[in-house]
């Protein structure tokens, strides 16, 4: 079954929720690095985000591809932007990345339709 947009950011929240909540504090310290390592510096943070998603494409972890999707439509990056990055993420992968591919594609499409309905 596939999921909507929706479901798929209400369930990272609430699994979030639920390890930040289970009383492990070595969880909380990772999420904290994740968190800062993604935030503008000397690079921008949609840069940083476009590399996050190059190496989840390459590593081919579709969670983490539709994470940093929405980071990148958050962040105000453009299709266009998003289709380049995604083929350095081929070129670097070869032909094992085009099913992500697929799903990058699929998913960037939906973010950006739900940004564009949105603002309606």
């Amino acid at each position: 079954m596939e999921k909507s947009i929706a479901e798929m950011k209400s369930y990272r929240s609430a699994m979030n929720d639920k390890i930040l909540n289970s009383g492990f504090k070595d969880y909380k310290k990772i999420f904290a690095l994740d968190h800062k390592a993604y935030l503008d510096g000397k690079i921008p943070a949609t840069y940083k985000e476009m590399m996050g998603l190059v190496g989840s494409m390459v590593l081919r972890c579709n969670d983490c591809i539709f994470y940093h999707l929405n980071r990148c439509v958050d962040e105000g990056v453009t299709e266009e932007e998003l289709h380049e990055a995604m083929n350095i993420a081929l070129i670097i992968g070869g032909t094992i990345v085009i099913p992500h591919l697929r799903f990058a594609v699929e998913m960037m499409e939906k973010l950006f339709e739900e940004k564009r309905m949105a603002s309606i």
